[in-house]
């Protein structure tokens, strides 16, 4: 007798289950899939740390899968390396907002702070050294593009107290430096708490301008 459905409407012994379909990713999402898996192996282990092996095995696909999206390990870095710098770029520079140079040294402070705490997987990465080239450049470039953003704002300030303005770049890369140096630091330590250091920074960087001289000069015997 053939298995069927028997009078009592069940299935009798001999009908094999069905097998649950896997939904299929589009090529969007799978693409989405590998740049999260990779975010996280980048952050955890670094670049030369990470084998498209182990991308490949988390996302549960073959390695040819990953090289279609991304044509390699390179090219999954270079992808979520840009990403990361263009989320804190656009974070500091979107919370520039206050017209009082005190308050916008405030803001810058939070800004980097809020993306090392929200996106600290992210800031793994961008501190990180690579031998990948990026469209956007290494880490110190972007902190570059970060001063750049100030640079008009500290203009202004130098030539209203009658300094050069043309020192702006370099005060400029020396805030947003000194605030990026010591985000990485926080990173590891996470004390004290966040406001605590963006007030702390703040007070060494506008006591600092507050009492800036003009022309400052050496106390020590080298003069060159």
């Amino acid at each position: 007798m053939m298995g069927g459905v028997g009078n009592d409407g069940s299935s009798s012994s001999s009908e094999k289950p069905r097998r649950s379909r896997r939904v299929r990713m589009t090529g969007a999402e799978r693409r989405q899939q590998l740049l999260d898996i990779g975010r996280i192996l980048f952050a955890e282990k670094g670049f030369e740390g990470t084998s498209v092996e182990e991308i490949a095995a988390k996302a549960g696909v073959s390695k040819p899968v990953v090289y279609e999206h991304f044509g390699g390990k390179e090219g999954l870095y270079a992808v979520v390396v840009d990403r990361e710098m263009r989320q804190l770029l656009d974070g500091v520079t979107g919370a520039l907002t206050a017209g009082h140079p005190r308050e916008l040294l405030e803001q810058a402070a939070f800004a980097l702070l809020d993306y090392i705490e929200n996106y600290t997987d992210g800031f793994r990465i961008l501190v990180r050294d690579s031998p990948v080239a990026q469209s956007t450049g290494t880490f110190a470039s972007l902190i570059s593009d970060i001063a750049t953003q100030v640079e008009d704002i500290l203009g202004l300030e130098f030539k209203a107290r009658g300094f050069d303005p043309k020192l702006a770049p370099l005060y400029a890369q020396a805030l947003v430096g000194m605030v990026a140096l010591t985000g990485q630091w926080w990173l590891e330590t996470r004390r004290p708490k966040k406001a605590e250091v963006a007030a702390h920074l703040v007070n060494l960087a506008w006591h600092g301008l507050e009492n800036l001289e003009a022309k400052p000069r050496l106390v020590g015997h080298r003069k060159s």
